[in-house]
């Protein structure tokens, strides 16, 4: 049997347990919009291109509880493309003015990526990235 297409990683839910600081964070901050909030936990949001779920964790100990990326998930980090590498530290520099503290400060990899990383309200990582072979799709 053949393998069929896919059209590449575009959407990514996370857990979370802060979810008014998180929507804030990835809306306000990082240039999300809301594309649907069916009720309190859960919104679902896009750069346009993608899109970013929230669900609300199970608190502690409730019985089918999915845990929290910030607390036992696998997750290491989430990436947003930038188009050029220049906007890695434009980047860094506005997080910096917002009083974000940037876990690894702009730095060129020896593949010719950018990157630098940062955490959100719920300590996920999250890496700006430019990255020569996609970053100009």
């Amino acid at each position: 049997m053949e393998r069929p297409a896919h059209a590449g990683l575009r959407h990514l839910a996370l857990n979370v347990t802060r979810m008014d600081d998180m929507k804030r964070f990835y809306v306000d901050l990082l240039g999300f919009e809301v594309e649907w909030e069916p009720d309190g936990d859960n919104v679902y949001l896009s750069s346009g291109i993608d899109n970013l779920a929230l669900h609300r964790a199970a608190p502690h100990g409730t019985a089918g509880e999915v845990p929290s990326s910030a607390s036992s998930g696998t997750l290491d980090h989430l990436g947003l493309i930038v188009r050029e590498a220049g906007d890695v530290d434009r980047w860094a520099a506005f997080l910096e003015s917002q009083g974000v503290t940037l876990a690894a400060k702009p730095k060129t990899h020896r593949d010719g990526a950018r990157s630098c990383y940062f955490k959100d309200p719920d300590g996920n990582s999250i890496q700006i990235i430019h990255h020569p072979p996609i970053s100009d799709k």
